[in-house]
């Protein structure tokens, strides 16, 4: 029994340098990865020829030339056009100072005859039978110079541009703060196709062609008026009814007031006829 489990122990004793050579054997180094470019260069391990025929690939096929159409081609060759901005955007000068873009300036609602100040709409050519009444190119005015007119007055451009002139270099001057300033002008009259002074048998007026315009009061801002036919004599209003008077000789071509005749004691005639000696001021 002894002599048993004594070469049981023999054995085990023997086995046991063994075991440890195997933990201690060398052990084979990783390989390393494979270079990507390297991969790509590398020739396939089996060529197409080499191949089963039934596995080579088709060869490609020759392109075929396609004919473009000419207008197809001048199409492609123009550059495609660039939305259209909704907004226009201010664009900042070298000063900093942010100005608006010049179309916005020359489009502003309701300025007519190429000017700012003057405010009104333009309306289709006025005809007529009677010969030497009607207007080619009319405008209704409603307001010149910040200042409005007590009806739209029908008149054409220079008539207008004139009225302009006149409010701002002859009435709101002789106005000045007086009540407040001038704010409106009451218009008596202005197209209307009637001989002159509606005298029968006489010429076509001014009135006719689009070319006048009459000036019964100034209304300031407090609400009170200097009107021609009760201040031209007034010794208060007077002095201010002759100075707007005089300045509109010059922007227009006939003026009469009260002095004139009897057919203008309660209005100022202003038109833009011209005539040989100069403007007819009375």
């Amino acid at each position: 029994m002894i002599r048993r489990w004594g070469g049981a122990l023999v054995l085990a004793l023997a086995a046991v340098p063994a075991l440890a050579g195997l933990d201690t054997s060398p052990r084979p180094e990783p390989r390393p990865l494979p270079d990507p470019v390297q991969v790509a260069r590398a020739e396939p391990a089996t060529r197409p020829a080499q191949m089963p025929p039934a596995l080579r690939p088709a060869p490609p096929r020759e392109a075929v030339a396609m004919p473009i159409p000419a207008a197809a081609l001048a199409l492609s060759l123009r550059p495609l056009p660039r939305p259209e901005r909704p907004f226009q955007t201010a664009a900042l000068s070298a000063s900093g100072v942010r100005s608006q873009p010049s179309n916005v300036l020359t489009a502003r609602r309701g300025a007519i005859c190429g000017d700012d100040r003057i405010r009104g709409e333009e309306i289709a050519p006025i005809l007529s039978q009677v010969q030497g009444c009607g207007v080619e190119r009319p405008v209704r005015v409603t307001s010149v110079d910040g200042v409005r007119l007590s009806q739209a007055a029908t008149m054409e451009c220079d008539t207008a541009r004139a009225l302009r002139r006149w409010v701002s270099e002859g009435a709101k001057p002789a106005v000045g703060q007086k009540g407040g300033g001038l704010v409106q002008l009451e218009i008596a009259a202005h197209y209307i196709c009637r001989p002159r002074n509606r005298q029968a048998g006489a010429k076509i007026s001014e009135h006719g062609r689009g070319r006048a315009v009459d000036v019964s009061a100034l209304t300031l801002a407090n609400g009170s008026q200097i009107t021609v036919q009760g201040g031209w004599r007034d010794p208060a209003q007077s002095k201010i009814l002759r100075q707007v008077h005089k300045a509109a000789c010059g922007p227009f071509g006939t003026v009469l007031g009260p002095e004139a005749d009897r057919f203008h004691q309660d209005h100022l005639h202003f038109d833009t006829a011209r005539h040989r000696n100069g403007a007819y001021c009375r």
